[in-house]
């Protein structure tokens, strides 16, 4: 199973916007990303520091609905 790369929140933020969540807002220094799903609705929130930590990274990736190997191939 492939490591987690280490990410800053603007690279996150690019790989689930490929993903199709949009920004929703901003409120200091996090983002809220929102997507519309068949199951409803999709929320998570990144913030913008310059290496998010991997435990961080994990429950991102667990909000947006995704699996590692699906989040790692959107950073690609």
């Amino acid at each position: 199973m492939p490591k987690l790369p280490r990410l800053s929140g603007k690279e996150v933020i690019k790989a689930l916007s490929h993903a199709g969540f949009a920004n929703v807002r901003q409120k200091g220094s996090h983002v809220i990303l929102k997507k519309e799903t068949s199951e409803g609705v999709r929320t998570t929130v990144v913030p913008l520091h310059a290496e998010i930590d991997r435990g961080t990274l994990l429950e991102i990736i667990r909000q947006a609905g995704l699996k590692k190997e699906e989040f790692i191939a959107l950073c690609g």
